[in-house]
């Protein structure tokens, strides 16, 4: 039997329901393994998010996820102040899908999944293995657009 856990991310608020603005949007991150570019882009996407004022809950996870998280991503959110939510990537499930108004896909076939009840971005991010400089300016490059974006839809 397989378990899956779902992992929302709200801190302070963020993503929290407000009588004021109705229930937050999900945004889903996707990468293939769950290990490294969506874990990285969900806890960008979160500090940006909050920081801004946005009301979002932000969920990510994997297609073919890895056994555990890339020890480069964890290393560098670490020493840059963010937390880890999970011990090791999931796979995503038809509710993830179903339960997003935003899925970005970084790299992933989505296809054995049904489709989602929202909007599909698609990103292109580097391997981190290639140039983990490069990938990491990447997604927080993508992140900020994403985070102007909503903004604007306000």
């Amino acid at each position: 039997m397989e378990i899956i856990v779902a992992f929302l991310l709200t801190f302070s608020g963020v993503g929290q329901q407000t009588p004021a603005t109705g229930p937050a949007p999900t945004v889903l991150f996707m990468c293939p393994r769950g290990a490294a570019k969506s874990l990285m882009a969900s806890a960008y996407f979160q500090k940006v998010a909050k920081e801004r004022g946005l009301n979002v809950r932000v969920d990510f996870a994997g297609t073919e996820p890895d056994p555990q998280l890339s020890k480069s991503v964890v290393a560098h959110l670490q020493t840059n102040g963010y937390q880890i939510p999970i011990e090791k990537p999931r796979a995503a499930t038809a509710a993830d899908m179903q339960g997003a108004e935003i899925v970005v896909s970084m790299g992933c076939d989505l296809s054995r999944l049904p489709a989602p009840r929202g909007v599909v971005k698609q990103w292109q991010v580097p391997d981190f293995s290639a140039d983990f400089a490069v990938a990491e300016q990447s997604i927080r490059d993508q992140v900020n657009a994403l985070v102007e974006e909503l903004l604007q839809r306000k």
